[in-house]
């Protein structure tokens, strides 16, 4: 046997020694499991957006669906009895592929109305002719405490998209759709709508930015140079309201020296996403004359 080719006694050795110290440094709990993944992408086993997921699907497994839900205030919902033309002009302007639907209050859910089966009913009635209590699905409710991954599973057996979160009390504490899930797994999936968290203000070019409607109007003077008061009103949703005066609807517009905002999107209680064009100085003239 040559000297430079391993025994077959040293390989052997090697094979166990490997196996013993698998065995040793096996993880006993998910801390220690993160770790030895985030050591495997270290070592360019995993790539960042894998060990990414990873860490995402284990951390699903700890949360509870108090914690990934839409509270109710900012949910989108339709009411049964609300005029056809109304509900049809929602829905069409929020986007949303789905909305609870309520009787007499918000914390009266009956049911769940897909945008695709109003439409369709519109389209095969060829006039504006549908009845809610007809295409509406059943809605599903689940606790505060629901724990995500088993959520997730009851989505993908149900083939449900929409459940309604409760409170301890029976009222309704807000929505958990299942990209509110996947989310926390894969990221944040964006709309062309969205904005970073972290970002109130987003610069799209030279004269267009989308701005959140809760940015402070002490962030927003400062990075735009302007000194409106901060009195009344500490929100820039707050002050634009006030100019319109009344909650306004998607696409609305209104001109506030030589700011032109974009009402984007907003519900019937406050004004969530603005986009906002910056007008040339002989615009701003005319608008404040």
């Amino acid at each position: 046997m040559s000297e430079g080719r391993p025994s077959r006694s040293n390989k052997t050795s090697r094979t166990f020694i490997q196996r013993l110290s698998g065995l040793l440094f096996e993880p006993t709990d998910q801390e220690q499991l993160i770790e030895v993944i985030r050591n495997a992408s270290e070592e360019h086993i995993l790539d960042a957006e894998a060990l990414s997921i990873v860490e995402g699907a284990l951390t699903v497994s700890e949360m509870q669906a108090r914690d990934v839900m839409i509270p109710r205030s900012q949910v989108v919902m339709v009411s049964r009895d609300a005029p056809k033309e109304d509900t049809l002009r929602l829905v069409c302007e929020e986007g949303h592929s789905r909305f609870p639907v309520i009787d007499d209050d918000r914390d009266d859910i009956i049911g769940i109305v897909l945008a695709k089966d109003l439409l369709s009913s519109v389209v095969s009635a060829d006039k504006l002719d549908f009845d809610l209590r007809e295409i509406m699905r059943p809605a599903v409710f689940i606790p505060e405490s629901k724990r995500l991954n088993v959520l997730l599973r009851e989505f993908r057996a149900r083939r449900n998209h929409m459940a309604i979160v409760v409170d301890e009390y029976g009222g309704v504490a807000g929505i958990v759709t299942i990209e509110n899930v996947l989310e926390q797994i894969v990221g944040e999936i964006e709309d062309e709508h969205d904005i970073d968290d972290d970002a109130p203000i987003l610069k799209r070019d030279d004269t267009t930015f989308t701005v959140k409607a809760l940015t402070s109007l002490e962030d927003f003077n400062e990075y735009f140079e302007v000194e409106w008061s901060e009195d009344e009103f500490d929100t820039v949703g707050g002050f634009v309201m006030n100019h319109f005066g009344h909650l306004p609807s998607r696409d609305e517009t209104v001109t506030i020296g030589r700011f032109k905002f974009t009402v984007m999107r907003a519900d019937n209680r406050r004004i969530h996403l603005l986009e906002m064009s910056v007008l040339p100085a002989e615009d701003e003239q005319q608008s404040d004359s």
